[in-house]
């Protein structure tokens, strides 16, 4: 991961790719949430639990945006042909704590804010007063986001199974 300085603030507005994906082998992966414009990539750490609740925000989202704002005109993103895989370079700023969606109306833009997971030793470096996690900025329009709803949900059910769901109990030892 970077080297992250606390209370950095990233804007991307808007995005020309938004997705989720992982790297490392199934059971040790380590899932990112990236996105990047013409000038630059950011690649931000999330816990899988995050993806999963991130994919059902923003269908929910988007069902009550589809009711109270319809849409005048959405392109439609056909997932497969997509590129949702992470591009490289695959640098971290740094961990998510946790993520939120606005939405913009006049713009009919979504944003997704993720706030920085501050560690211990950051908090020692500098009194509690004067700590302020990293934020990220990520404006998408409606298809941006649908896709990346769509993608976090099939990063996530990619892994290994839930041993107590297919009745083949597997011990794994780290």
């Amino acid at each position: 991961m970077q080297d992250s300085m606390p209370n950095q603030e990233i804007e991307l507005n808007p995005v020309d790719f938004i997705t989720v994906g992982t790297v490392g082998p199934k059971g040790r992966r380590l899932f990112h949430l990236q996105a990047g414009d013409e000038s630059q990539i950011v690649s931000l750490i999330i816990e899988k639990e995050q993806a999963r609740a991130l994919s059902e925000a923003i269908g929910e989202m988007l069902s009550d945006l589809d009711t109270r704002f319809p849409a005048s005109e959405e392109h439609s993103f056909d997932i497969p042909l997509a590129n949702m895989e992470l591009r490289d370079p695959i640098e971290p700023v740094f961990r998510v704590s946790q993520m939120g969606l606005g939405y913009d109306e006049q713009r009919d833009m979504i944003v997704l804010v993720a706030q920085e997971l501050l560690t211990s030793e950051e908090e020692e470096d500098v009194s509690p007063d004067e700590i302020e996690p990293s934020v990220v900025r990520l404006w998408c329009d409606r298809a941006q986001i649908r896709a990346l709803g769509t993608r976090a949900q099939e990063v996530v059910q990619s892994g290994r199974p839930d041993p107590r769901l297919n009745g083949r109990l597997v011990f794994y030892w780290t």
